[in-house]
């Protein structure tokens, strides 16, 4: 897991790289992200994507003073399948 500071005002990409480590000749097929814990006004999603090795987030939003797990589950063409997460803490700047 990675810690990463955000501002509750700034809208800002982030992604993981699955290609380099992970995939080990095999290719993404599906992606999701989710945020917890999942309340008003905090971190959201606003957008997302994927190519075959690497899959990115558009997160706003957040409550200063509020720390966010960001996970992104993938599933493999060859059926694989495995999470990693991003941790928020999200400060006015």
């Amino acid at each position: 897991m990675s810690l990463l500071m955000k501002d509750p005002s700034a809208v800002l990409d982030y992604g993981i790289d699955w290609g380099r480590q992970y995939l080990e000749g095999d290719l993404l097929a599906e992606s999701s992200w989710s945020v917890e814990p999942a309340e008003v006004s905090g971190v959201e999603v606003l957008a997302a994507s994927f190519n075959d090795r690497s899959s990115r987030v558009k997160l706003g939003g957040g409550i200063a003073g509020r720390v966010y797990r960001v996970r992104n589950h993938v599933v493999t063409a060859m059926g694989r399948e495995d999470s990693r997460s991003l941790v928020l803490r999200v400060e006015e700047r």
